[in-house]
């Protein structure tokens, strides 16, 4: 089942951790939205330097910002009302991680590219 994902901190540098994630999920054949601080492409999907105010049926967004720069998307992510937003290593936040859950958001410490890699996504 394709599960709609927003990848924030979108680059187009395949050294990247959030590049090699948004790859992988469309061929696992999910569809992907990008958003980053600099515009490119990634799979023929463009990364968005504006944040998205709404994305229909959005599943989950996955994050690859450190907890300072996510401070500024807090609201904004709340807003869009995934299902969950899952934190890639180093991006660990538990303050913002608590908000989600009050939220009813799930939070997951998780690596997108494993969750793939071994069918959990």
């Amino acid at each position: 089942m394709s599960k709609k994902t927003l990848v924030i901190g979108a680059v187009e540098n395949p050294d990247r951790y959030a590049y090699k994630a948004a790859v992988s999920l469309v061929n696992h054949g999910h569809q992907i939205e990008l958003f980053g601080s600099r515009k490119g492409t990634i799979k023929g999907v463009s990364i968005q330097t504006e944040f998205p105010e709404k994305i229909d049926n959005l599943d989950s967004v996955t994050l690859y910002l450190n907890p300072t720069n996510q401070q500024g998307y807090y609201d904004k992510i709340l807003a869009l009302q995934p299902k969950r937003v899952i934190f890639n290593p180093g991006t660990e936040n538990p303050e913002f991680e608590e908000k989600l859950e009050k939220a009813g958001i799930q939070a997951e410490e998780a690596c997108t590219l494993v969750l793939l890699s071994i069918g959990n996504y």
